[in-house]
């Protein structure tokens, strides 16, 4: 094994000359100066897109958050017979204060202390 590996090490390599065959140019072979522009040019318009899609999925994202807070606001106010501004109906705020631990706008949803046990991810 080890004539092996030293006769690959000792042996020199030819290097081959770079040509091309007989009856081609250069310019037949390689993409050239617009070659290389158009590439460049759909590079930087995907790059522009997955940008766009990105904002735009992630403004989807956000509306779709804020209108699962309203309409659990809502629900929340209906349930405790508030308004939806946060006055109760007998002129005393909601401030969360007594409330046993019930998030405000998220009905039968408790605040968490932050251990959230071992079934969590």
């Amino acid at each position: 094994m080890h004539h092996f590996l030293i006769a690959l090490a000792t042996t020199p390599s030819p290097t081959p000359t770079p040509s091309l065959r007989p009856g081609l140019s250069e310019d037949q072979v390689t993409p050239g100066t617009w070659g290389f522009v158009l590439t460049a040019f759909i590079v930087v318009l995907t790059t522009f897109l997955i940008v766009d899609m990105v904002r735009r999925i992630r403004r989807v994202r956000y509306r779709a958050q804020v209108e699962e807070a309203l309409v659990g606001e809502t629900d929340g106010a209906e349930a405790e017979g508030t308004e939806i501004d946060g006055t109760a109906i007998d002129g005393t705020g909601t401030d969360g204060a007594g409330t046993g631990g019930v998030v405000p706008g998220k009905p039968g949803v408790k605040e968490s202390d932050g251990d959230a046990g071992s079934g969590a991810r």
